[in-house]
């Protein structure tokens, strides 16, 4: 089969032919059909975190395709089932995160990807009881960026406790803000936009936004405390210092900032005014399998849809270089038809 290679850390990605996955018990064949392109994959390729991933890799965990074939010990999926495969690949299924219903922090996981192979190949091989099923009204590109940009911003603003009618400000705008920002309204909430582009702040008018902020221009922390006196939550998908300061300083007494872009940088926390303001401050990792259903559920019923570009496979290093420049709106999709 075609897949796209990591061999080494900053090399050009390798188009090449290598093995169909063989099935092991429990596991499932998937034919990738499309596979969302994600910074976590240009992370990978870079191998710029502390966990370093596996060697040679196929990155890609926003796959999503028809099972092929089914190993011995399935019994909840059948060939020609629409499925995806997420970061979470894998957990134990054991251990006090995975029986409490926290299993992205199960410490035995497996990623998509990262730690395991994933969709930026022509087949895939994944547990039947990790992957979900793509809903039927759902073409594969569109749905393929829900399986971590959409569950990850979904998650983090269930867990920024936002109330219906309260005010969330989220800082980026890119392939996982202006996903965020469509959830948000889903789920009722204000929102208060924020990027230092105007291109991206024309997109999130157009999705819903009650308040765009150029970060550029104007102090956004000034601008939300003189609109709305500072908002419930923060949800920072930016990948600048600068981004996750601000918004914690967005946040009013009370409210949460939630973390989940990774920049290459410490993220200094005011003790005093933490403590005094009574502000939370969560990481927030993608989403569980229950998670995930419910980010689906909300795309299928019309209420979140990715922006995205199609490319095939042969151009994901030309992509990675967009993506370094940031010269990419929304989400590109790879198609493996």
């Amino acid at each position: 089969m075609k897949a796209a290679v990591v061999n080494q850390f900053h090399e050009k990605l390798e188009i090449k032919e290598v093995p169909i996955p063989e099935l092991e018990h429990g596991e499932v064949l998937v034919k990738i059909k499309a596979c969302g392109v994600c910074h976590t994959d240009l992370h990978a390729a870079h191998g710029d975190w502390p966990v370093k991933p596996k060697l040679p890799l196929i990155p890609g965990h926003e796959g999503v395709g028809v099972i092929e074939s089914v190993g011995p010990g399935v019994t909840s999926l059948k060939v020609g089932d629409r499925v995806g495969i997420p970061w979470l690949y894998s957990a134990c299924g054991e251990c006090e995160y995975c029986l409490s219903g926290r299993e992205t922090l199960c410490q035995s996981q497996q990623n998509a990807g990262y730690s395991v192979d994933g969709g930026y190949a022509e087949y895939c091989k994944a547990p039947a009881a990790y992957v979900a099923k793509v809903p039927d009204n759902l073409s594969f590109e569109e749905v393929a960026p829900i399986f971590c940009a959409g569950v990850t911003t979904y998650k983090a603003l269930k867990v920024a406790n936002v109330a219906p009618g309260e005010w969330v400000a989220i800082y980026g705008i890119g392939g996982l803000g202006h996903i965020a920002l469509q959830y948000a309204k889903a789920m009722g909430m204000n929102v208060v936009a924020v990027d230092i582009q105007d291109d991206k702040l024309e997109l999130a008018k157009e999705l819903g936004a009650d308040i765009t902020i150029n970060g550029r221009n104007v102090d956004p922390v000034e601008a939300i405390e003189q609109a709305v006196g500072g908002v419930h939550g923060a949800v920072s998908v930016a990948v600048t210092k600068k981004a996750f300061e601000q918004a914690y300083r967005s946040v009013r007494r009370g409210g949460s900032l939630v973390v989940v872009g990774l920049p290459n940088d410490e993220l200094p926390i005011p003790i005093f005014d933490t403590v005094l303001n009574g502000v939370t401050v969560k990481g927030s990792i993608v989403g569980t399998r229950k998670d995930l259903q419910e980010a689906l559920d909300f795309a299928a019923r019309g209420k979140v849809k990715a922006i995205i570009e199609t490319q095939p496979l042969d151009k994901i290093n030309e992509i990675f270089d967009r993506m370094v420049n940031g010269q990419i709106n929304g989400r590109v999709v790879l198609t493996l038809e």
